[in-house]
């Protein structure tokens, strides 16, 4: 059953059950759609592209805000049988036009955000031949998405669709280079649905609370695992904490996906006085989880101070294999807080030296791993398709290691690797160490160039609002809490530049710091 018959299947089976809310709490805007609506609205979208032309294996744009809108059209596209191409918010218009390019997208679907951007670049667009404007200023050059949607009939298209039928073109969020395109199948997205409800276990009663952007496979994913079973899902477009202690009361949220960043902010109102976990009910929110990057276990002790009861999971995945879940720590495990976890619900993982074999418990290796998740290919590179998928396998880039449990343990990215005269380092356990500094709020490692060691390790560090911290006072954590050859030679106190899926861009960082 592929994704968007299991929105059809709802909307057969609990029709006037609310299946989305979407909340805008500066606007004070609240917007509610039954399956019914949705499947409807995703009909529309799909008729509405057919009749411009858009057929079976075309590309269409999406380029859009967090909305309800977003996953109507995003269900709209893919069932005329086309791409859906969703962009990352931030992209410029040399990076939208970039990605247009590779696609050679037909159709494009855009929020009133991005006019700007497009009219730019819009003489460039020369495969587009049509663009849905969604907002209130529809430019001349565009058509309203209201009015196409209106005259568009709630019919079924019935296209049909199959499982290796491509279905997505994902560009990565480029935080080491130029965005790589990923081409995924409806079989990578039934299984992202179908491990991530096996992991938490959502039913209909389950109210999943949407933050993180939905053009990235990760927070979609993971509510892929609410629509298999007919749970609402609502969409907070404005993150705050307290924003999120309002949607959870008002709306009996369940599930909560936080980045590392957003729960240390809660974790900071928290610990000011500035929310009061007593002025809420809070007592229907079971699970708190968070992916996309590593999670130092000193913020999970935090939590859990205020949050004794509430269930906890790490959750690692990536682009490449569908969004989270291909391994995840897993709610009973909370004892081992700080690995990434095992092999998901249908995955396998391994972690491998430079020649493909296992390395032993305890040994560092690249972390790879074997799904239905697993993307078709980097569109248009049959070289790096060959680098990353052998024999079935992904190599993901990440570093790893394995205790004698089989628990896993992300190290870094390969290619962040700091190499100090011949040591190895990773960021992320020096990150880690410093993220547990009582003043500390947010850090980033790198290496920078060091003439008589070829690189020395460098600390970009944010401290906690209000207060004022040191680089003495950096330089004696540090020699306290880590060896030598690990403490960073050169700290920077400057603000951590994190893209929306909380992931460090360190080629800014090396940009920046490296070359001084």
């Amino acid at each position: 059953m592929t994704i968007a018959e299991m929105l059809a299947r709802n909307a057969r089976m609990y029709p006037g059950d609310t299946a989305l809310i979407e909340l805008k709490p500066s606007k004070n805007i609240r917007r509610e759609i039954n399956w019914r609506q949705f499947d409807e609205q995703a009909d529309r979208i799909a008729n509405a592209l057919i009749r411009r032309g858009v057929r079976k294996g075309d590309k269409v744009v999406h380029l859009m805000m967090n909305s309800i809108n977003w996953l109507e059209a995003y269900f709209g596209i893919i069932r005329t049988g086309a791409w859906a191409v969703p962009l990352n918010f931030r992209f410029t218009s040399k990076e939208i036009n970039y990605c247009a390019d590779i696609a050679e997208a037909k159709a494009m679907i855009f929020g009133e955000e991005f006019t700007e951007r497009l009219e730019a670049i819009r003489p460039q667009l020369t495969s587009i031949r049509n663009f849905i404007f969604v907002g209130e200023k529809c430019p001349g050059w565009a058509e309203d998405f209201e009015k196409v949607i209106k005259e568009s009939p709630a019919t079924p298209p019935h296209v049909p669709l199959h499982d290796e039928d491509p279905c997505g073109l994902y560009f990565t969020s480029g935080t080491t280079g130029t965005p790589k395109p990923i081409l995924l199948t409806h079989k990578n997205t039934e299984s992202a649905a179908i491990t991530e409800n096996r992991h938490h276990l959502q039913t209909r009663d389950d109210n999943y609370i949407l933050l993180p952007p939905l053009y990235h496979t990760g927070a979609k994913m993971h509510w892929f695992g609410s629509l298999i079973v007919g749970g609402r899902g609502t969409i907070l477009t404005e993150f705050s904490p307290l924003n999120v202690f309002k949607a959870v009361h008002n709306e009996k949220g369940t599930i909560v996906w936080l980045l590392v960043p957003w729960a240390q902010d809660i974790l900071g109102a928290l610990d000011r006085g500035e929310l009061q976990k007593e002025d809420y009910d809070l007592s229907r929110w079971r699970l708190m989880h968070i992916g996309a990057q590593p999670v130092p276990p000193s913020l999970v002790k935090h939590w859990k101070q205020y949050f004794p009861d509430m269930k906890y999971d790490t959750n690692y995945g990536l682009s490449e294999s569908a969004g989270p879940g291909c391994v995840h720590l897993g709610t009973e495990n909370e004892h081992k807080v700080g690995a990434i976890g095992k092999p998901g619900f249908n995955w396998e993982a391994r972690i491998v030296d430079d020649n493909g074999k296992d390395v032993p418990p305890g040994g560092v290796g690249e972390v790879i791993v074997r799904g239905n998740g697993v993307m078709k290919e980097y569109y248009k590179n049959p070289q790096k398709t060959a680098e990353t998928l052998k024999n079935g396998w992904l190599y993901t880039g990440d570093m790893g290691r394995a205790d004698n449990d089989g628990f896993i343990y992300l190290v870094d990215r390969r290619k962040d690797m700091v190499n100090v005269g011949g040591e190895k380092i990773f960021p992320v356990e020096v990150e880690e160490i410093l993220i547990s500094h009582p003043k500390i709020y947010d850090a980033a490692v790198i290496g920078v160039p060091d003439e008589r060691l070829g690189e020395a390790v460098a600390a970009v560090i944010d401290p906690k609002p209000g207060m004022t911290l040191t680089e003495a006072e950096v330089a004696l954590f540090c020699e306290q809490n880590l060896p030598r050859y690990k403490r960073p030679r050169h700290i920077f106190f400057d603000k951590v530049p994190r893209n929306p899926t909380g992931k460090i861009e360190k080629p800014k960082l090396r940009d920046k710091y490296g070359k001084g």
